[in-house]
């Protein structure tokens, strides 16, 4: 079985492999104080709620935005399952050639998602990831990462406007039935889900039009992304699992490592 980690900086997710197939999945909080113990019984806890065994994971996998936790996950890998975890970074295949100015700027995650929905369904496309932040990325028909757009997240920005607004209390991140909203409580979503909407759609279509391209797929992952793709344009796709299904592909072509 193959063990897959996709670390953003609000939540953990871990998949499990069997073959080309995902068993399980779970989420998690990112915790960069979690020592490699902690990381390692939570997951055997995880295993043993589904019934499975560390002692059958035959390789792990790691896509990070988080620096600070890695000594932790790698020793976990190492203490808990005895492998070598493979971290995507420089020297790792991903079969994508990287157009940034300085390719070591791009996140592991954008890299992983855009081999991921290249190879699912094809290029030219955006795909559009709903995280901490809101990511925007180019990927030619030539599995070439072209560059992106990086904007504050769905929760980044309603956090900002609670802590800065004295009068304004947190609400849930739900959508209203109009966007013209008689309370409070309505009007901060309308300008929360909405506002996003209109974000995501302006820039797709801003990106489609330098892309120059016909058939620009647009594929949306991450945890908020039905929230916003039910109301957009522009996005044609959501796929929940982009990211560890990209893991699971670049395991594949760098798996003469282990």
């Amino acid at each position: 079985m193959l063990l897959a980690f996709d670390v953003g900086n609000s939540n953990i997710v871990i998949g499990v492999y069997k073959g080309k197939e995902l068993i399980t999945n779970w989420r998690m909080s990112t915790d960069k104080s979690k020592t490699a113990d902690e990381l390692g019984m939570f997951v055997t806890q995880l295993f043993k709620h589904e019934n499975l065994k560390m002692d059958d994971v035959s390789a792990v996998i790691i896509s990070s935005v988080v620096p600070t936790i890695m000594y932790s996950l790698e020793h976990m890998s190492r203490k808990y399952c005895n492998k070598e975890a493979i971290v995507v970074g420089p020297g790792i295949k991903t079969g994508m050639n990287v157009k940034y100015d300085n390719p070591r700027q791009v996140g592991a995650d954008r890299i992983v998602n855009g081999v991921s929905a290249f190879h699912k369904y094809g290029g030219p496309l955006i795909v559009v990831d709903f995280g901490t932040a809101t990511t925007f990325c180019a990927i030619s028909d030539k599995c070439e990462y072209l560059g992106g757009v990086i904007s504050p997240g769905i929760k980044i920005t309603s956090d900002a406007l609670f802590q800065r607004a004295a009068k304004l209390t947190r609400v849930e991140l739900a959508k209203p039935d109009k966007v013209i909203c008689k309370n409070t409580t309505q009007s901060i979503q309308s300008g929360i889900i909405y506002g996003n909407v209109g974000l995501v759609d302006y820039l797709v279509e801003r990106m489609k039009e330098e892309l120059k391209g016909d058939d620009i797929k647009v594929i949306a992952t991450g945890g908020l992304s039905n929230l916003i793709a039910t109301e957009s344009r522009t996005i044609e796709t959501v796929d929940r699992f982009l990211t560890l299904d990209g893991l699971q592909l670049i395991y594949e072509m760098n798996k003469e490592r282990i």
